[in-house]
């Protein structure tokens, strides 16, 4: 083995053990919030609307989170399953909710007065939950940004904002130093999110290497993801056999979960965590009520965890900081379901067997979780798992199903078949229509390779 291959080897090495609590807890909270909450149009109003600082400074003269209590989140990302969760420290708009010393521009200044960022933090960690921080590598407020002709900024089209590209380092080395304050003030961080890279905006245009190197010395355990080089459009070097130091712990695919999940360019399995909006918008968007259910997420959470990945499901507080009913109702219903079902979720992974035409397998060893989505005719067929299962059990309350191949389907010799009653052949209603869980024992000795 070459020093460079065994080097990268050790790169991979390296990640997935950082990533081990992440692929066991695999269900995450993502809270977009700050001062766009205010005209509840969604995070992007400055650039989508091209509104100026002086337009948009009127939300900032305004913030004033009176309802803002983080524990009340808190309490709510763990009822409903979710082991971390991520903050957006500071988005594109270059409002921070934390007191960052270099700049003028955060929530201390405003009517609230406060660290939001560190009550946050301190909240979520007394729920036992994991924390992490978004931060955007973009910023529409600092004067040395790109803003004229670049693709995205409020500014793109007007001459007036043309930058000295020779200044552009003034603003990594800003960059650089919020992102040390985080990683310096505020205890142990579990994830840096950061967001993103776009067109020429990646890589080394971050200084990302000095960067890394930064991070890691701090906090060597922290996770990272992959957008110092992708974005929800592209996934960087951590799809290939040679990722860099900055291609990040896991990939990030956005409002979508991939059809095979990620792997790299051999197959290998990849770490991932699909993020995901409750409606269609990440900040607080008052005439969106475009809400998924629950079923739907329990669903696609399962769909995440059959394919490798994680679920970061985003909520959007308002302008005084309360997460909206819509979205505590869903995730008070996901907790239901996680509250009997969570053996299916968490420690699982994509099981050895195809996907059935029923719902999804998940798998912990020797445990199948069978997750029955559809309504069967006659007993639940299990196609090729004849005389691989020992037991089955209903996971939300343990009683025994039935294991035995009925009358009818004498002629389907491979296959095994599970049944909530006697006769086997009848038809009988799914105890849970959101997503039904059978817990199947595997025999001893059945490939799990």
């Amino acid at each position: 083995m070459t020093t460079t291959a065994a080097s990268q080897n050790q790169v991979i090495l390296e990640r997935n053990e950082r990533v081990r609590w992440f692929q066991n807890d695999r269900f995450g909270m993502f809270i977009h919030w700050g001062l766009y909450s205010i005209p509840a149009r969604g995070e992007w109003l400055r650039s989508t609307e091209q509104m100026s600082i002086e337009q948009y400074q009127t939300y900032f003269d305004e913030f004033d989170p009176v309802d803002y209590n983080p524990r009340e989140w808190a309490k709510a990302a763990k009822k409903a399953g979710m082991k971390y969760a991520v903050l957006t420290a500071k988005h594109h708009d270059g409002f921070c909710l934390f007191d960052s010393k270099l700049t003028e521009y955060k929530a201390t200044n405003t009517k609230a007065g406060r660290d939001l960022v560190r009550e946050f933090l301190e909240a979520f960690r007394e729920e036992g939950l994991k924390v992490g921080l978004y931060y955007s590598l973009i910023d529409w407020y600092h004067e040395d940004y790109p803003a004229f002709g670049d693709r995205i900024h409020p500014m793109r089209a007007n001459e007036a904002f043309k930058r000295d590209p020779n200044n552009f380092d003034r603003y990594l080395d800003y960059m650089h130093g919020q992102i040390r304050e985080l990683l310096t003030d505020y205890g142990k961080l579990d994830i840096m999110w950061f967001d993103f890279s776009y067109d020429n905006m990646r890589g080394e245009v971050w200084r990302a290497t000095e960067l890394m190197k930064m991070i890691r010395g701090l906090q060597p355990h922290i996770l990272i993801d992959n957008r110092l080089e992708g974005s929800g459009e592209s996934g960087g070097s951590i799809y290939t056999t040679e990722p860099s130091i900055y291609s990040g712990d896991f990939a990030s695919p956005e409002q979508i979960i991939p059809p095979h999940g990620v792997v790299d360019v051999t197959g290998a399995p990849i770490p991932w965590e699909a993020c995901i909006t409750l409606n269609n918008n990440w900040g607080y968007a008052a005439a969106d009520r475009n809400y998924k259910s629950a079923t739907t997420i329990i669903r696609k959470l399962v769909e995440c965890v059959s394919k490798n990945g994680n679920m970061l499901l985003n909520v959007g507080p308002d302008a005084k900081g309360a997460i909206p009913k819509e979205s505590l109702d869903v995730l008070a219903e996901i907790g239901d379901w996680m509250s009997r079902n969570s053996d299916s979720i968490y420690g699982c992974a994509a099981a050895e067997f195809p996907k059935p035409e029923w719902g999804r397998y998940t798998q912990k060893g020797s445990k199948l979780y069978a997750h029955v989505f559809e309504e069967p005719i006659g007993p639940i067929n299990l196609v090729g798992l004849a005389g691989k299962v020992k037991k089955a059990r209903l996971l939300a309350d343990g009683y025994e199903l039935l294991l035995g191949r009925p009358w009818s389907a004498a002629e389907f010799t491979e296959d095994a078949f599970v049944s909530f009653a006697r006769p086997e052949h009848f038809t009988f209603p799914l105890p849970d229509k959101r997503n039904t869980v059978i817990e199947l024992e595997l025999e001893d000795g059945t490939d799990r390779s």
